[in-house]
């Protein structure tokens, strides 16, 4: 792995670099979900303690960002997904990514710690080390099931903000944890499907590279067939309600469906209109976890008023 710390002499790094090295989209994901796990939660923290949660939760994903990419360099120069990325591209050296997601986690999980409690941040540090080292370092060069064992990593997020909130772990946390755990799979496969020669080109055992286009569709119909009960049995917790079973059983059979669509096709079709289905599946599974989030929030809303909940 000696190529992982060898990049091309760098430009000096300019700020929005090291921005860049955080994974702003993953993490925007990462706020909003942490941000809802937060405000779902039964107690409640005042808005500075709650904010300060947020933003050091974000922090400590940036921090597994910044870590992935040091690490990834190599592959990441190969993928035209990634080669644009600072440390690849040689606008950040690997030594500077290196030190600045380690500080970045250290300065994460003790802020959490303070600004909320240890328990949440011992799931924030836990959460860093199995994205940088368990699925960055082992799973993703290792194993097909990379995705499927790695999603962990990006399932925590929800929980931790619960429990910077409430100090203790809930089935609604967990519940939340799972959504997410189930989600990933289905949506980074559809990426797969027509990313394949990427993956293929830096040596990652993708499932499409692995066990093929076919196989993957296959898979991405059973893992959101066995995402389905837990999106919409969230609904009958604490946490749902009417409006967030009726919201999420239409976004689940709207995501069955892009499934189901991706399932019967053939690669001569996928081929035939550039994988327009899985590009559109994608995107739908973005939205698909955004609107679910967005209607537990919904709930929190309307229960002040007698809608919310059962």
């Amino acid at each position: 792995m000696s190529d992982v710390h060898t990049t091309p002499e760098p430009d000096d790094a300019e700020f929005n670099d090291f921005v860049q090295l955080l994974k702003p989209r993953v993490m925007s994901l990462v706020v909003f979900t942490a941000l809802v796990g937060l405000l779902v939660a039964p107690k409640g923290l005042t808005f500075i303690e709650g904010f300060a949660s947020v933003l050091f939760i974000a922090l400590g994903a940036g921090a597994s960002g910044a870590l992935n990419m040091w690490w990834d360099a190599d592959i990441d120069a190969i993928m035209k997904r990634t080669l644009g990325r600072p440390v690849p591209s040689g606008r950040v050296t690997s030594g500077e990514a290196l030190g600045f997601g380690v500080a970045l986690s250290g300065l994460s999980v003790m802020m959490l710690g303070l600004a909320a409690n240890w328990i949440a941040a011992s799931i924030l540090a836990f959460t860093i080390f199995f994205y940088a080292v368990v699925y960055s370092m082992w799973l993703k060069r290792l194993t097909p099931q990379n995705i499927v064992i790695g999603g962990a990593a990006g399932a925590f997020p929800p929980m931790i903000g619960w429990v910077a909130a409430t100090g203790s772990i809930s089935l609604e946390s967990s519940l939340m944890f799972a959504l997410i755990f189930m989600w990933t799979p289905p949506h980074f496969w559809a990426l797969a499907l027509f990313m394949k020669e990427d993956y293929a080109a830096a040596g990652v055992p993708m499932l499409t590279v692995t066990h093929g286009r076919k196989s993957t569709r296959t898979h991405i119909l059973v893992y959101t067939i066995m995402l389905i009960p837990i999106a919409v049995g969230i609904g009958f917790t604490a946490i749902g309600g009417i409006a967030y079973v009726a919201i999420s059983t239409v976004m689940s059979a709207l995501f069955l469906r892009g499934a189901f669509q991706i399932w019967t096709r053939n690669e001569e079709q996928a081929l035939a209109d550039h994988y327009k289905i899985e590009k559109q599946v994608f995107r739908f599974s973005l939205y698909y976890l955004f609107v679910l989030f967005s209607a537990f929030l919904l709930e929190v809303v309307l229960k002040p008023y007698g809608f919310g909940g059962w």
